[in-house]
């Protein structure tokens, strides 16, 4: 009951990510939010880290971890939060979940690139599915005001970036905590992202109001920190099928937006995840029954 509780959890903060930061993004510019959502992550994760941590694996890190860890927070902080963050000014909240499900499907293509595992014909299937799934369901808010090509594009480009750090995480024999690890990757993260938001930013447009910081707020605490604090934990138990929760946050995610922006749920949006749902579900059969 534990882990399902836990994984249920993980679920609903990782498909609030798209609504808080589409509200977030209505009070000031997109990088503005995502430089304090990643340095309040950072610091109270270090902190936390450095306090309470009692083996060795909450050391200063190294060097040479340090240049691996700047590399990840660069990847998975940098550019993919960046582009996330400023691809949802111009994308549907429901999109922005939805396309973060598909993760593990890109992540097949990059590991067969990057770590030489090749590709089986479930996993291409997988991939033309989720795919497929998001543009169907993009669709008809290409017609309104809730999405736009160029944020579209933004957000594939984003998923692309977070599969190959995801990629880069798993190559690499880490030694520290992995809350260690995820405190220095947003930390370096936002201050390799802190020039491009002075210089870029409009600072007159920002609105440090009440709505800002619930979302910059909830972003750091509930989803960066709770958030992946559940997910390590799943990933402890059994790294595949805590990749299955993934399944949810489609759900979730145009739940959240319907309820709290007033996205709309048409054919489309339902036809669109459940072809994402299909291939997140073949994708991951493939791994539980051991055929790689």
């Amino acid at each position: 009951m534990k882990n399902i509780l836990t994984g249920l959890l993980f679920s609903i903060l990782w498909a609030s990510a798209s609504v808080a930061t589409k509200f977030g993004v209505e009070s000031a510019p997109p990088l503005i939010l995502a430089n304090v959502r990643f340095f309040i992550a950072g610091i109270l994760l270090l902190l936390f880290s450095y306090l309470f941590g009692k083996d060795d694996s909450f050391r200063l890190p190294r060097k040479s971890e340090f240049g691996q860890l700047a590399l990840f927070g660069f990847l998975n902080t940098t550019l993919y939060l960046g582009l996330y963050v400023y691809a949802m000014k111009y994308t549907a909240a429901g999109i922005g979940s939805l396309a973060v499900s598909t993760n593990p499907l890109i992540i097949v293509l990059l590991s067969a690139l990057w770590l030489g595992r090749r590709p089986v014909r479930a996993d291409w299937m997988a991939i033309v599915l989720g795919m497929s799934g998001i543009a169907i369901a993009t669709y008809p808010l290409l017609k309104g005001s809730h999405t736009t090509t160029f944020g579209v594009v933004l957000l594939i480009l984003s998923m692309i970036i977070v599969s190959a750090a995801s990629v880069y995480y798993a190559s690499i024999q880490w030694k520290l905590s992995n809350l260690l690890i995820n405190g220095w990757q947003v930390m370096l993260g936002g201050i390799f992202l802190l020039p491009i938001t002075l210089l870029t930013s409009d600072f007159s447009s920002m609105n440090l109001d009440a709505r800002f910081w619930m979302s910059a707020l909830w972003l750091s605490l509930a989803v960066s920190i709770v958030g992946l604090i559940c997910w390590f934990y799943l990933l402890r138990i059994d790294t595949v099928r805590a990749s299955m929760w993934l399944f949810l946050c489609p759900l979730f995610g145009f739940f959240f937006a319907w309820w709290l922006m007033g996205e709309p749920i048409t054919s489309y949006t339902v036809f669109g995840t459940l072809l994402v749902l299909v291939g997140l579900y073949m994708g991951q059969r493939v791994k539980l029954s051991g055929k790689r």
